[in-house]
């Protein structure tokens, strides 16, 4: 396919607030970045607000919006995304939930005083975490609830003929007693305990335990939603579009919109992901059917909720050297005119180690007509240039335009 191409590299959560010991500097701002520096020399920057008011900060949302995909439209829960990825044959009576599998402590107290110490179980291989889901299938699987193997810690549970249920989220209680964040449904609640008690024994997290790793123990239920219907990517945009993701709900956007989804061996959402498997995928795509690519990379998010700001700058600097350099040097060297798009979908600030609804910072590059931008790509760079796009749906149409 010839003409203009057209890429979205989005850094998830990558976007923070200044942290003391980073000099009062965000990690994007602290990070070494000289692939996204140099572009922001040669491009628009901006704040863009991904997140419609009233509508909870996180990537289902914000994803959908850069996408293209207005949420207060589209948006039918997070879960139900994610199940299309992994094949879910969800009917329109059905409720998806995600199902993470996350460590709790294992003190001696009853169930509800126990603490989520982290909703990723330690980034815990699919293959692992598959095996322990099995075994709570064994014993909690009925005509009514239904659980699928998804990526990592993260799975999907479907409620036969179930309803929305407002749940809360792993990741925004980390290290508080679960008590208050139990859901008020008895089934669920009973199937939450019952799935600590499958586990806490498991010969896997028996041998994690051993190895220093954080146990894999329980089944957390959220994001609840019923069977997603987003219109054609490419019947709405005119652009071929290729999903290049580690993560279920990216693919599972993709899967909704049509767009085709990339399959990368040692892809799994984690600091130590295949970057470049991820890029080659991305080039291979655009020299051949596709004139769109959307690279997604969780690894910022995710260290962003566990609260390293080591980690996060670490991430960000992979994203900026085995992703974007790499890939601008690949286009440029096969002389491809073409539009790049950087930017995070939502912050996931240190801080709060959980998704907020800040406006994040984007860079828009022109391959064909280079402009004069800033000095640097970062949260202040950014804001200060006074460009504003307020509807996060309409910065894909800043890609496209002419």
């Amino acid at each position: 396919m010839s003409g203009k191409k057209y890429i979205v590299v989005l850094g998830d959560g990558m976007a923070d607030e200044p942290i003391e010991a980073l000099g009062k500097k965000t990690p994007l701002a602290y990070a070494k970045t000289p692939a996204m520096d140099g572009l922001a020399g040669q491009s628009e920057i901006g704040m863009v607000l991904t997140i419609p008011e009233g509508m909870k900060p996180g990537s289902d949302t914000a994803n959908l919006a850069v996408l293209g995909y207005d949420p207060k439209i589209y948006y039918s829960g997070r879960s139900p995304l994610e199940a299309l990825s992994i094949g879910v044959p969800m009917k329109d009576t059905d409720v998806a939930f995600r199902c993470n599998i996350v460590t709790l402590s294992e003190d001696d107290v009853p169930f509800e005083k126990r603490t989520i110490i982290d909703h990723s179980s330690g980034e815990i291989e699919t293959e692992e975490c598959a095996a322990l889901l099995e075994a709570v299938k064994a014993e909690l699987e009925n005509e009514y609830y239904q659980f699928y193997v998804g990526t990592s810690y993260r799975h999907c549970m479907i409620w036969n003929e179930g309803k929305v249920i407002e749940l809360s989220q792993p990741h925004d209680v980390l290290g508080q007693i679960i008590g208050p964040y139990l859901p008020e449904n008895e089934n669920f609640r009973c199937m939450m305990e019952r799935s600590y008690d499958i586990l806490v024994n498991h010969p896997i997290n028996i041998e994690r335990k051993k190895k220093g790793l954080r146990p894999a123990n329980c089944c957390w239920f959220w994001g609840a939603g019923t069977k997603p219907a987003l219109s054609s990517f490419e019947e709405k945009t005119g652009h071929r579009g290729l999903m290049v993701s580690a993560v279920d709900l990216l693919k599972g956007i993709a899967v909704g919109a049509g767009m085709g989804v990339a399959h990368v061996e040692g892809a799994n959402g984690g600091l130590h992901t295949n970057y470049e498997g991820k890029v080659l995928a991305a080039y291979e795509a655009l020299q051949k059917d596709y004139d769109f690519v959307y690279i997604h990379v969780e690894a910022p998010d995710e260290m962003g909720h566990q609260g390293s700001v080591e980690k996060k700058v670490q991430a960000i600097e992979y994203l900026d050297k085995r992703v974007i350099g790499p890939l601008k040097k690949m286009l440029d060297e096969d002389g491809m005119s073409y539009r790049l798009l950087v930017m995070p979908d939502h912050p996931t600030p240190i801080r709060v180690r959980t998704h907020t609804a800040e406006p994040v910072p984007y860079l828009l590059y022109d391959s064909s007509r280079p402009a004069a931008g800033a000095s640097n790509y970062n949260e202040e760079a950014a804001a200060a240039s006074g460009n504003f796009v307020p509807l996060g749906h309409k910065i894909i149409d800043k890609l496209f335009e002419k």
